[in-house]
């Protein structure tokens, strides 16, 4: 079986997950969402005509898709794909997320057969620091054990409707937060600020899935297209890049088997 696996990550948890699906089916090549909008006539849309699968795996931001993942849905059309399923990772629990992702899909003549989520370790270190590392490794055990079983689904071509989260909880995270929250991440970015300890080394510019900061007099600066990934601040060696009043306190995370490099979009 050919499988095409697009996956979006900030912190590293989308991308781990992506990987160890694509050991567990076996012949499977992986693009990163990221790379894939910025060749929409590329490799990446071509692959998908020999593929007998195509799974999109992604993490829930605010209880519904990243914008991201949304924009390369409607970038192009998704019909004829013989078995398309998509993978959700979240800290807690996955709202409507895969609802709205099924919806998606289906405006651009997809039908998802498949939706699955997986717990991973919270990274928005707006709201919160990394858990401790003992926490971190059991959610991963649990993480293989779910990614197994998503891959035989997954061989099997079966349909199953898309995991969601009890209709009340849906509405209130997904139908409200998401619904009115996600539309103010692109200009959160103005939260961002950095500590007098940045070294210079550029590596939020070239971790940001959007390509949304560059270096002024060796400091970075956000352009107001802001996924709220945190890529920037978890990744920041120095830990210098912090959000809003809160975030100096807090640890950060990001997947220990992935390194920033898997990440640069250029």
């Amino acid at each position: 079986m050919n499988t095409i696996l697009y996956y979006f990550s900030g912190t590293g948890n989308s991308l781990a997950v992506a990987r160890d699906l694509a050991a567990a089916l076996g012949n499977t090549t992986l693009i990163a969402i990221p790379k894939a909008l910025q060749e929409p006539g590329g490799v990446a849309a071509s692959a998908v005509a020999t593929a007998d699968a195509v799974g999109i795996v992604f993490p829930v931001y605010a209880w519904g898709p990243p914008r991201i993942v949304t924009d390369f849905i409607n970038s192009r059309k998704w019909h004829d794909i013989p078995y398309l399923f998509a993978v959700c990772t979240c800290g807690g629990f996955p709202g409507g997320t895969l609802t709205l992702v099924e919806r998606a899909l289906r405006a651009r003549g997809g039908n998802l057969q498949a939706g699955f989520s997986i717990v991973m370790p919270g990274n928005y270190t707006a709201l919160y620091g990394a858990i401790a590392e003992a926490k971190q490794q059991k959610l991963f055990t649990r993480a293989r054990a779910r990614i197994a079983e998503i891959a035989e689904w997954v061989k099997a071509h079966r349909n199953r409707p898309v995991e969601k989260s009890f209709f009340l909880v849906n509405w209130l995270t997904t139908g409200f937060l998401y619904k009115f929250g996600m539309p103010k991440f692109k200009t959160a970015d103005v939260k961002f600020w950095v500590m007098d300890t940045c070294t210079h080394c550029g590596l939020c510019v070239k971790v940001c899935p959007r390509l949304n900061i560059d270096l002024k007099d060796g400091r970075p600066q956000w352009h107001g297209n802001c996924e709220q990934c945190m890529a920037c601040l978890q990744w920041c060696p120095v830990e210098a890049i912090q959000f809003g009043k809160a975030t100096q306190q807090r640890k950060r995370y990001h997947h220990p088997s992935v390194k920033a490099k898997d990440l640069f979009v250029k």
